[in-house]
């Protein structure tokens, strides 16, 4: 993860540099506003990713010894299956359709985005995966 987070920091130079001489030769805001949050959301990237690498092990992509295989195995758990996406995605496209639309378009969209939310959260506590 530190070269990916190098990466990113360098990018955001780039990015940076680029906005600056964008916004001086074109005079266009809109270009010139979407660089600079471009730039910003670069650099949280690579702030994340340094700020991970310290706190954890060192993966193989950060050891110029290592072979392909040494990245292979588990990367974590996830889900198999789970219907709350769905519920998250009606409830995200009705509200960004309410800012379109219609502002009380919200009020149908919020009751789906938060039993979304607390269904995904809770998945794992209740049925069958429940811990005793």
């Amino acid at each position: 993860m530190k070269i990916q987070g190098k990466m990113f920091m360098w990018l955001s130079v780039f990015i940076l540099a680029m906005a600056i001489v964008y916004g001086l030769w074109s005079k266009e805001p809109a270009g010139t506003t979407a660089l600079f949050l471009a730039f910003g959301l670069s650099i949280m990237i690579g702030f994340y990713l340094g700020f991970t690498a310290k706190r954890v092990d060192v993966g193989a992509q950060d050891n110029k010894e290592a072979d392909v295989a040494d990245d292979a195995g588990e990367l974590g758990f996830f889900s198999p299956h789970s219907w709350q996406p769905l519920s998250l995605g009606i409830g995200g496209a009705l509200a960004f359709l309410g800012v379109a639309v219609g502002w009380w378009l919200l009020y149908f969209s919020a009751p789906l985005i938060l039993i979304g939310v607390w269904g995904w959260v809770f998945e794992y506590y209740r049925g069958e995966n429940r811990t005793q």
